[in-house]
C-alpha cells in the first residue's frame, strides 16, 4: 500500500476517471476526499465501494469554480483528516458542449475556462499551504491540449492547454519545497464523457487509428495517477504524461 496513511483530495472524484482514481488511491492506503458537484448518487456509490474494500473516504459536494465551495472543501478535509494533504488530483472539468467559433459566446468561453482551468488553479492555491516535502499535485490535461481536440471543442482544448502550461510553471514554483506537479493527458478513454459528446463512428475511427486498436480504460488512467502520487515517482516533476495507446506522443 504505497499511499498508506496519506491524505488525498480528488476533485470531480465521484464518477468515470475521477471515480477510478478515488478507488485506486484508497486501495493504495490513502484517506480520500471525494469531491463531486451534481452526481450525488454516483459519488455515494464510489464512497460505498471504497468502504466495502476497507478504505477510508469522505464525500464533499461543491462547485470548484466557486471560492466558497473550495473553502468548504478544505474545511471538511481538515475536519476529517487533519491539517496535512499529501496528494491533490485536479480532475474536475468537462467539455460542456461542442460549439464552433461562430456559435460560442463570452459566457460559454468563460464557463469552460473556469470549469477546467480556473478550478485547478484555485484549488491548488488552497491546498498547497497544507503540503510538505514529498507531496504531489496531479492535474488532468488531455490529448486535446496537443491536437486541438475534435470538432467544436476549441475552448475545452485551450483550457487543457492552459493546464499543461500551468503544470510546468507550478512545478518550478513548488518544486523547491519538495512538492511535485505533473499532469496526465488521456486520449480516448471509455467514459460517459465520450458517451455524451462523441459519436460511435468517431470513437470507432479513433480506436482503429490507435496502435493498440482500442479505447483506454479509466482504471488505466488511475494507475498512472497513483504512480505519480507515490514515492515511486519522486524525480518526475513538471511532466505532462500521455496515456493514449500510442495515438500521439512526444
Amino acid at each position: 500500500m504505497k499511499l498508506k496513511g496519506r491524505v488525498a483530495i480528488v476533485t470531480g472524484g465521484g464518477r468515470d476517471i475521477g471515480k477510478m482514481i478515488s478507488l485506486k488511491l484508497a486501495a493504495e492506503g490513502a484517506k480520500v476526499v471525494v469531491n463531486y458537484f451534481s452526481g450525488k448518487e454516483a459519488a455515494e456509490q464510489t464512497l460505498a465501494e471504497i468502504e466495502e474494500k476497507g478504505g477510508e473516504a469522505i464525500l464533499v459536494q461543491g462547485d470548484m469554480t466557486q471560492a466558497a465551495d473550495i473553502k468548504n472543501l478544505m474545511e471538511q478535509t481538515q475536519k476529517a483528516f487533519g491539517d496535512e494533504v499529501h496528494v491533490l488530483v485536479n480532475n474536475a472539468g468537462g467539455l460542456v458542449a461542442r460549439k464552433t467559433l461562430a456559435e460560442m459566446d463570452e459566457d460559454f468561453v468563460n464557463f469552460v475556462m473556469a470549469l477546467n482551468f480556473n478550478s485547478a488553479v484555485f484549488v491548488t492555491q488552497a491546498v498547497v499551504p497544507l503540503m510538505k516535502s514529498g507531496a504531489s499535485v496531479i492535474n488532468l490535461s488531455s490529448l486535446a491540449a496537443r491536437d486541438g481536440g475534435g470538432g467544436g471543442s476549441a475552448i475545452y482544448a485551450a483550457s487543457k492547454g492552459a493546464i499543461t502550461t500551468f503544470t510546468r510553471a507550478l512545478s518550478k514554483e513548488i518544486g523547491p519545497k519538495g512538492i511535485r506537479a505533473n499532469a496526465v493527458c488521456p486520449g480516448m478513454i471509455a467514459t460517459t464523457f465520450h458517451d455524451t459528446f462523441t459519436t460511435d463512428e468517431v470513437r470507432t475511427k479513433v480506436a482503429a487509428s490507435t496502435p493498440l486498436k482500442r479505447e483506454g480504460a479509466a482504471a488505466e488512467v488511475a494507475d498512472l495517477v497513483a504512480y505519480l502520487a507515490s514515492d515511486e515517482s519522486t524525480f518526475i516533476n513538471g511532466n505532462n504524461i500521455d496515456i493514449n495507446g500510442g495515438l500521439a506522443f512526444s
